[in-house]
C-alpha cells in the first residue's frame, strides 16, 4: 500500500553533519550569558557612576569587571566613560535597570554554582533596591 522510503531523510543527514558549527558545553554557554549579563550591569554601574559619583559604585564597578574579565578568559570588558546624555537624568530608572540585570545575572551563577558572582550580584541587588527605597521598588 506504502511506498518504502528509498533515500534518507533530510533530517537525519543534517543531524549527522556536525563539522558545519562550532559545539559548546553547557557550561561554556552559561559563562557566556554571565558574562553578557555582568557587562551590561558594569555599563548600567559606570552610567550611574557618571551621575553620582560614589565609592560603593567605584568598588562595585571594579568587581564586575574582574568577574567579567575572568569569565571571558582574561579579556578585559569595555568601560563605558558616559556624561549626563539627558537634560533631566533619571537614576531611579538606572537603578531599576541594575537591580534586574544582576537578578538575572544571579540566576545564571546560581545555575552554574558560581558563588563569587552569585555574592557580587546579591550584594548589587541589595544596593540598588536600598538607592531605590521601598515604595519605587515595589511599584514596578
Amino acid at each position: 500500500m506504502y511506498e518504502p522510503i528509498r533515500s534518507k531523510s533530510v533530517h537525519s543527514t543534517m543531524a549527522g553533519s556536525t563539522t558545519d558549527f562550532p559545539h559548546r558545553s553547557r557550561d561554556e554557554e552559561l559563562d557566556i550569558q554571565l558574562a553578557g549579563h555582568l557587562a551590561a550591569l558594569l555599563a548600567v554601574t559606570d552610567e550611574l557612576r557618571a551621575l553620582a559619583p560614589d565609592t560603593d559604585l567605584d568598588t562595585a564597578a571594579d568587581r564586575l569587571a574582574e568577574q567579567v574579565t575572568r569569565l571571558r578568559g582574561g579579556q578585559a570588558p569595555v568601560r563605558l566613560q558616559v556624561a549626563a546624555a539627558r537634560p533631566e537624568p533619571r537614576p531611579a530608572a538606572l537603578h531599576r535597570r541594575a537591580h534586574t540585570l544582576a537578578a538575572r545575572a544571579l540566576v545564571v551563577a546560581a545555575s552554574r554554582a558560581d558563588t563569587a558572582v552569585a555574592i557580587l550580584t546579591a550584594e548589587r541587588m541589595d544596593a540598588h533596591s536600598a538607592a531605590l527605597g521601598p515604595r519605587e521598588l515595589a511599584s514596578r
